[in-house]
């Protein structure tokens, strides 16, 4: 592992040294613009783990929890801008070094930030989609739906949560009331990949292809625990291509790195910008 001002300049001559690097964001990346993140510096849970896909398309109190607490954090999460480390991801593409970008986040900065070729791996949160007729209404236009069947919650506030969610562990949510598909009747869900859901196999092989073509790959704030995003790093250590990770705490893949950063995006990647 390379520390500052070292590890600076071990990145900038590992970027320099590749030109066409396949990039996999986490939530590291987005948190300094004010989105929290899932896990501390050992790769463990802050909180309890999210909403799982199961229970919450086989059970009705599941949906109430989660939208209502969604109506609260998607006040702020839906405000949230890119930040530096979005910009100069951005920046790399532009220098044509970058192959494909791979997001784990649902938060849609890359686009925010000009990056054109990304892949949202665990979907956008943006859109609800019908599990029933597959249509996709803008999150937003639910958002008002929501508030419309739940104007007492509105006054609420609550600390912010990762990917929109807030912390509303006391509250009954029994009264809740979540809107169905105008067009069906459908469950309505918010179009990311739930835990125990399978990402749609498509995106998985549109990934792969484009790893295939990468001479190096860098992991941009990410601790990998998740497999949907670790079978990335195994793909490119198979392939003996390089790869770089700049995280704060330990990762999944930390045996099969060549670097590794141990600072905040944004300041390990200044070197773009």
């Amino acid at each position: 592992m390379a520390n500052p001002p070292q590890a600076n300049r071990s990145l900038e001559d590992f970027v320099g040294r590749h030109e066409r690097l396949f990039v996999l964001t986490g939530a590291g990346c987005s948190t300094n613009s004010g989105i929290p993140d899932y896990r501390d510096s050992h790769g463990n849970w802050k909180r309890t783990q999210p909403v799982n896909f199961q229970a919450f398309m086989s059970e009705e109190p599941t949906r109430q929890r989660y939208w209502a607490r969604s109506l609260i954090g998607w006040r702020r999460f839906g405000q949230a801008r890119p930040n530096d480390a979005h910009h100069a991801l951005a920046r790399l593409e532009a220098s044509g070094r970058c192959e494909m970008l791979l997001t784990q986040n649902v938060d849609r900065l890359h686009q925010s930030a000009g990056h054109r070729q990304v892949i949202d791996l665990h979907g956008r949160l943006d859109l609800v989609r019908c599990m029933g007729c597959g249509a996709k209404t803008p999150r937003n236009e639910f958002q008002d739906r929501l508030g419309r069947a739940n104007a007492e919650w509105l006054t609420l506030d609550a600390a912010d949560a990762p990917d929109g969610d807030a912390d509303l562990e006391h509250a009954d949510f029994s009264s809740f009331k979540v809107p169905a598909c105008e067009a069906c009747g459908g469950i309505l869900k918010p179009d990311v990949v739930f835990f125990g859901e399978n990402v749609p196999r498509d995106v998985v092989a549109t990934a792969q292809d484009h790893l295939a073509q990468a001479d190096a790959m860098l992991i941009v704030g990410s601790s990998l625990m998740v497999y949907s995003g670790f079978r990335f790093v195994q793909a490119a250590a198979n392939r003996q291509i390089p790869i770089a990770a700049v995280n704060l705490g330990r990762t999944r893949a930390d045996d099969l790195l060549t670097l590794k950063v141990e600072e905040r995006c944004e300041a390990a990647l200044a070197f773009l910008l």
